[in-house]
């Protein structure tokens, strides 16, 4: 379960693109604590769908504007 998600996401960006909104402010819009939001930027911890659809709305944006999740690798 310690491993890092495939999951990548543009949460630090989006939060400096969105008037330099800070992880707590973040953490309160979407109803969770500083240090959840801390773990999804640094790609610790994958959010619930739900919770990814409303860090997406928080921002304005689609969530694959949020989150990306990288293509198969060929074999």
């Amino acid at each position: 379960m310690g491993r890092s998600t495939k999951v990548t996401n543009a949460i630090r960006a989006l939060r400096f693109a969105h008037g330099e909104m800070t992880q707590a402010e973040l953490a309160g819009r979407i109803g969770v604590t500083r240090q959840t939001v801390i773990a999804i930027e640094q790609g610790r911890y994958s959010p619930s769908l739900e919770m990814a659809f409303q860090i997406a709305r928080a921002f304005g944006v689609p969530l694959d504007d949020v989150f990306q999740y990288p293509e198969a690798e060929q074999a």
